[in-house]
């Protein structure tokens, strides 16, 4: 589009998670001025977990002129590893795909969700998040789209961007009303400090524990926090979007596992353990009308296996201002942008829910090189 049509474009996203505040940051950086950013929490804090993005992902953010604020916030991890439950086998132990793909090597950063979200919400323009904006109703007028938000106000847009997550209103509404699907599966996730740690922390990468009873231990270290994102996964029946946990119950989970791992279950404050039953969804026929676009977890909410879900959302956000930039009109941009990620975000949903065979790891990203 032209540079005069992209600065005029009124872009509403909603939801200001990792795709998000990434789309909003990639369509400013092309050129569209009017883009913002409705979020529905009061405030942004500290919450979740560590994620590791990706070297492609890492090379996003130099584009943008992002790179440094996230540095600083982050570690460099060069490999993965899996290993047994009592760390004494390792399955693989491999450096992060396109590592060297780049003119400057691009490691895997390792960084907290909260660190994430700050250092993108500062590189927005001023006055495109807006905070307490939940979306209760959202209207197709063809070429524009009307939005109505808890709290009244009532916007249109252009272009609608649905960020809006794994329950989105945005894909119920327009693309599929078919509900999330449980992996019969928990996770459980906290971060503590590095002397909690009971020296499992040695460097900046990433290992995760694999017991043969399908209970997996992730540590991700975040030693610019001084601290670890200690997560655990396990088998269940029980649907509960938040299962109620005792140190008791992660204790018998963890049956063969590093003693390291054991002890910090153990001794965690159940209180701060963020409980969830997993969920994805099915891959979606189709995202996008229009004017009206799903984005990430909306689009395509996969498994945790891979760790694609945040690097996934941010690619989404690179090619959605890659297709406004060579498309002709905003119907054409929203066509290219879908049938350029969509394979390749239902290939990662197919191989985020096969998960990992922890008698026979062959490969840890699979079809990712």
């Amino acid at each position: 589009m032209k540079i005069e049509d992209l600065q005029n474009l009124r872009v509403a996203i909603i939801g200001g998670g990792y795709g998000g505040v990434a789309a909003a940051v990639a369509l400013d950086r092309i050129g569209v001025r009017n883009v913002a950013v409705y979020e529905q929490a009061p405030a942004f804090g500290q919450v979740g977990a560590g994620i590791g993005l990706r070297p492609e992902t890492v090379e996003r953010f130099r584009r943008w002129g992002i790179f440094d604020a996230i540095a600083a916030v982050s570690s460099p991890s060069d490999h993965l590893e899996i290993l047994s439950a009592d760390g004494n086998t390792v399955f693989a132990q491999e450096e992060w795909p396109n590592r060297h793909a780049f003119a400057q090597v691009n490691d895997t950063r390792i960084i907290h969700r909260g660190d994430f979200i700050d250092a993108f919400s500062k590189a927005l323009p001023a006055g495109a998040l807006h905070l307490d904006h939940r979306l209760t109703e959202i209207v197709d007028n063809g070429s524009t789209a009307t939005l109505t938000f808890a709290n009244g106000n009532v916007v249109e847009a252009d272009v609608v961007i649905g960020a809006d997550g794994i329950r989105s209103l945005v894909r119920s509404t327009f693309f599929s009303d078919k509900a999330p699907v449980f992996a019969n599966e928990h996770a459980y996730r906290i971060v503590i400090d590095i002397e909690d740690a009971h020296g499992l922390v040695t460097d900046d990468n990433p290992r995760f524990y694999m017991g043969t009873n399908g209970v997996i231990a992730y540590n991700l270290p975040l030693r610019h926090r001084g601290q670890l994102s200690y997560d655990i996964t396990a088998p269940s029946d029980d649907d509960t979007w938040a299962p109620e946990i005792t140190n008791d119950y992660l204790v018998s989970l963890l049956d063969g596992f590093d003693e390291r791992i054991v002890a910090i279950a153990r001794e965690l404050d159940v209180a701060q353990v963020t409980s969830r039953s997993v969920y994805d969804i099915d891959s979606v026929d189709n995202w996008h009308t229009d004017c009206i676009a799903l984005l990430g977890d909306a689009a395509h909410a996969m498994l945790h296996h891979q760790g694609q879900g945040a690097n996934s959302a941010i690619a989404d956000g690179d090619a959605l201002a890659d297709a406004f930039r060579e498309a002709g009109s905003v119907k054409e941009a929203l066509a290219l942008y879908v049938a350029t990620r969509k394979p390749v975000t239902d290939e990662l949903q197919r191989i985020s829910r096969a998960g990992w065979n922890a008698e026979a790891v062959e490969d840890a990203f699979p079809g990712q090189r």
